[in-house]
């Protein structure tokens, strides 16, 4: 028979996963307001909280802390269960996009692109950190960097080019020649 501790610390997870995942799927199309999304998220940090303790340094449940915080706007605190996630998963992508994220939003780009690079050692060929780190080099201004994990993003997941006009990471990059000759559809 199967330990109830197990079961419950299993329940909990999905329930705190189903809040995140409501959160996620209707919010780039129906954004919630603030209030509903903080309470919704809330929901699922207290269902973590209701895991035993010495759960709390399992990656699944840092990483869910801080996508909770993530999505709350609370970067600073996501930061801390993230890092936890990373240094028990190494190079896990959603951890790594997560870090990213919040990095950034607290003003540490340098720590954005480590943590994106970092992960890239594991995950080559995910786009989505070629095309973040495109966006987080076009924010340091730094073109040549940009337009390389640009071009990269594109020759693995075309359909990223659709994103780049209405991106505004790559507003210090987008009158560089460079830029609009990769960007530019020929038809």
């Amino acid at each position: 028979m199967a330990d109830p501790r197990i079961i419950r610390s299993r329940q909990l997870m999905r329930e705190a996963e189903g809040y995140l995942d409501l959160l996620t799927a209707v919010g780039d199309h129906w954004p919630l307001e603030v209030a509903l999304r903080d309470r919704t998220a809330q929901r699922a940090l207290d269902a973590l909280d209701r895991i035993a303790s010495k759960n709390y340094r399992r990656a699944d449940v840092a990483l869910l802390r801080g996508q909770a915080l993530r999505l709350m706007d609370r970067f600073q605190e996501a930061l801390e269960p993230l890092r936890i996630a990373a240094e028990l998963e190494p190079g896990n992508l959603h951890v790594s996009l997560a870090l990213g994220w919040c990095y950034k939003r607290v003003g540490r780009l340098d720590l954005a692109i480590q943590a994106l690079e970092t992960s890239l050692e594991k995950n080559a060929d995910e786009a989505v950190l070629h095309y973040n780190l495109a966006c987080y080099w076009s924010l340091a201004a730094n073109v040549r960097k940009a337009l390389a994990y640009l071009d990269h993003s594109f020759d693995l997941e075309p359909h990223f080019r659709d994103l780049v006009m209405d991106e505004p990471d790559f507003d210090p990059i987008r009158h560089y020649p460079e830029f609009l000759a990769l960007t530019s559809v020929i038809v």
